[in-house]
């Protein structure tokens, strides 16, 4: 079987898997998603969530390999709920039933005597052919029901993809909402002197695990996005002094010239669809947003104003597209039809916006926010409604929504002293509360994050 950390026949298999809810049969007699009566719930929709302790137990191998894998499994899948801000991963050291004895059936009063409200626990077994079968269980600690339970076939080196699928279907059992933890994240890695720096494309899991460089820094990277129905990024990168588009394919490594464009102002992000971008060109001094059919390469003009419109951003319906304009004296957010009609201002508070970015959901737009002498991350309705400011430092900047629209990645920049030193730029991620702020660490300096669709 291949390994569908990069191949994408066992990736797609995986994946139904997990939306369908189905386990694979096992001797064990796995059941699946009973239903637990006063069954244990999250609501992420709340201001401050007090997170849920849980307890992630090893999964019980018997050999040396079996038991390293559980041991790895258990580690990655705390640590991805963890960060979260949803759950507390409970120290193990307090567990009193033992991994092997679980097998059997928990002893839920060994685990309401430390206060776990949930448990996960797991077996991990190497089959003759050489496959890894990895199964878990969500045990409802209080109604002792079990809440969900999966099993998955693949090779041993694809343990880490099979955690964070299964950290996916703990979060939408106890959540009810889509996890993103088998996510991808591909980032402008930044090193060097300030005034000469070097910028490469690189990709990593939503972890930090995984990380590899795209490009080799020969050439200035900036704004990758990801497609929204293929595991590809487009990006821009400069070739003498002429913006170049580049599309990048994540399973064959390919790289594709999608051409110059002489000037456009703000790199390409794909439409709905992924068969066209758009992009803000400037044409005599004067930018305007445009969509290019990527079979054709034909370009239509969106907008036509004297002013300044850029970072076109679309609806995930396609039916609108959020972007940036001055034509009301200084930079707002404006809305409007795919076709360009029916423009409408959304950003009145004061200050200076930038960078829409609408949510997978279609019911929220990030952006950049300059007022006071400082730099926010914020988000509001479609509509103009509803803003609300999630963070502020001396250089927040270019949202990126996680597939499940509710958590935000962005990069941060802090300020230099009197002797140049200072100025990192560091990755940080928040959830639409404001709250559970964090920093993705990345080897080095990084910017302009892209979070991947969940890998099919």
């Amino acid at each position: 079987m291949r390994k569908f950390s990069d191949k994408k026949s066992v990736a797609t298999i995986l994946r139904r898997v997990l939306k369908s809810a189905m386990a694979l049969a096992v001797g064990a007699g796995l059941s699946l998603a009973i239903p637990a009566q006063a069954e244990v719930r999250i609501d992420i929709t709340r201001g401050t969530v007090k997170a849920l302790p849980i307890a992630v137990t090893h999964f019980h191998g018997l050999v040396g390999p079996e038991i390293d894998v559980g041991r790895n499994i258990a580690g990655v899948v705390s640590a991805d709920l963890e960060r979260s801000g949803l759950f507390r991963p409970l120290d193990k050291r307090a567990f009193i039933q033992t991994a092997a004895s679980l097998r059997v059936r928990p002893r839920f009063s060994d685990w309401r005597v430390i206060n776990a409200q949930a448990l996960v626990q797991g077996n991990v077994k190497l089959q003759q052919d050489g496959r890894l079968r990895v199964e878990f269980r969500l045990w409802d600690v209080f109604s002792e029901a079990q809440m969900t339970g999966l099993a998955y076939f693949t090779e041993p080196s694809n343990w880490r993809r099979v955690a964070h699928i299964i950290s996916d279907a703990i979060y939408k059992r106890v959540t009810g909402e889509s996890g993103y933890f088998d996510t991808r994240i591909v980032f402008v890695a930044e090193s060097g002197p300030l005034k000469r720096r070097i910028k490469r494309l690189a990709i990593m899991d939503q972890d930090g695990a995984n990380h590899r460089y795209l490009t080799d820094g020969s050439n200035l990277v900036l704004t990758p996005r990801f497609s929204p129905t293929l595991q590809e990024i487009t990006y821009l990168s400069y070739f003498n002094d002429e913006p170049r588009v580049y599309l990048f394919d994540i399973e064959s490594g390919r790289q594709e010239l999608l051409g110059g464009f002489r000037g456009m102002t703000f790199a390409p992000r794909f439409a709905a669809d992924g068969k066209s971008v758009l992009m803000s060109f400037a044409k005599r001094g004067n930018s305007d947003v445009w969509r290019m059919d990527l079979s054709t390469r034909t370009a239509t003009q969106l907008t036509r104003h004297s002013a300044i419109d850029t970072s076109p951003s679309p609806s995930p319906d396609g039916k609108q597209i959020a972007f940036n304009s001055d034509r009301g004296g200084s930079p707002q957010l404006y809305v409007m039809d795919h076709n360009g009609s029916n423009v409408r201002r959304i950003s009145f508070a004061r200050g200076r916006y930038s960078t829409p970015v609408w949510s997978p959901r279609g019911d929220l737009i990030a952006f950049t926010k300059q007022t006071g002498g400082k730099f926010h991350i914020g988000v509001m309705r479609p509509d103009g409604s509803g803003e609300r400011i999630l963070t502020e430092s001396f250089l927040d900047e270019a949202p990126s929504w996680a597939p499940n629209g509710r958590i935000i990645m962005f990069f941060r920049q802090t300020p230099t002293d009197t002797k140049g030193k200072g100025g990192t730029t560091r990755l940080y991620s928040i959830d639409l509360t404001g709250h559970n702020l964090r920093e993705v660490i990345t080897p080095g300096d990084a910017s302009d994050p892209a979070w991947s669709p969940l890998i099919p």
